[in-house]
């Protein structure tokens, strides 16, 4: 299977360059792989060059966890790092991703410095 890189993501995201929209469409029609950290950097992307808000980010992850040709990389631990983002967006999704990827891999707590991650179950303040 075909993997796509974090340009791709927000060309089917913001749909804000048609040309590349409509190739990242092409790109994808016959299924493709995201991978975490392309994932992570397009979250990233959105936030600090699109200025989308906590709202928007998680519409964003959502449409990606269900697009019907996208395989997300553990799917399981997105979906899950969705779910505590939309209860705790002051969280940040990279830091709820990296909290339920360490959960699934087996791996609490997560140690941390940050205040509001670390009142998460599983995340341990240090």
């Amino acid at each position: 299977m075909r993997a796509v890189d974090t340009n791709v993501l927000i060309r089917l995201v913001t749909r804000d360059d048609p040309r590349q929209a409509a190739a990242a469409d092409a790109f994808i029609a016959k299924g493709a792989w995201v991978s975490l950290l392309a994932l992570t950097e397009a979250i990233w992307v959105l936030a600090a060059v699109y200025q989308r808000n906590a709202a928007g980010i998680a519409t964003a992850v959502d449409m990606l966890l269900n697009h019907e040709q996208l395989v997300i990389q553990d799917a399981d631990a997105v979906a899950a790092a969705l779910d505590l983002f939309r209860s705790r967006p002051s969280l940040g999704f990279s830091d709820c991703l990296m909290l339920q990827i360490a959960r699934k891999a087996g791996h609490l707590p997560l140690g941390t410095f940050d205040r509001g991650l670390g009142r998460i179950d599983g995340a341990q303040k240090l």
